[in-house]
This record gives structure tokens, C-alpha cells and sequence, in this order.
């Protein structure tokens, strides 16, 4: 199943509509055809840091963890080389 895309200014304009509080996740999903998982994931994003971006609404633990798993990952890269280097000498 492919995901569908929504452009910035739709998403805008259906978390405005829901925070004058006259509709529910419900009504925007009957008349727009969004899910209202997907509204409420957009109001609370967009409520928070006026982004819908992932990255953007990350917390500073979040950013860190992704920070040491990519470095774990470098590391572990780099030790497989040292085992691979080490092992050319005995070889002829």
C-alpha cells in the first residue's frame, strides 16, 4: 500500500480548522478523507514547533540516541576493517 502525500498547505489548513474547536477528527476525516489518526498526529506536530517534519519534533534524548547509533555504526565499520587489515599480513 502506498502512503498518500499531502501538501504543507492542506495539512495547515485542516489543523487550523480543528483548532477554532468547532470540529472533531472525525468530521475533518468524513469531509476530507484523512485518517484521524493522521489529523491528530499533524495538530499535536504542528501545535508544538509549527512543523510537521519528524526531525523537527524530535526530543534532545531522541536526537542523541540517533546521534550514538550512527557512531555505533561508524565504529563498528571501522573495527571490521582493522580485523580485515589484521589478517592480510599472515596471508601469501
Amino acid at each position: 500500500m502506498s502512503r498518500k502525500y499531502y501538501e504543507e498547505n492542506f495539512k495547515k489548513q485542516l489543523v487550523n480548522i480543528y483548532n477554532q474547536g468547532n470540529h472533531t477528527y472525525r468530521e475533518l476525516h468524513e469531509q476530507y478523507a484523512v485518517s484521524p489518526s493522521t489529523l491528530r498526529q499533524w495538530v499535536i506536530r504542528y501545535n508544538n514547533t509549527k512543523s510537521f517534519s519528524a526531525e523537527d519534533n524530535r526530543t534532545d534524548e531522541e536526537n542523541r540516541v540517533i546521534e550514538l547509533e550512527k557512531r555505533v555504526k561508524q565504529l563498528e565499520m571501522e573495527n571490521d576493517i582493522l580485523k580485515q587489515a589484521a589478517l592480510l599480513p599472515g596471508k601469501k
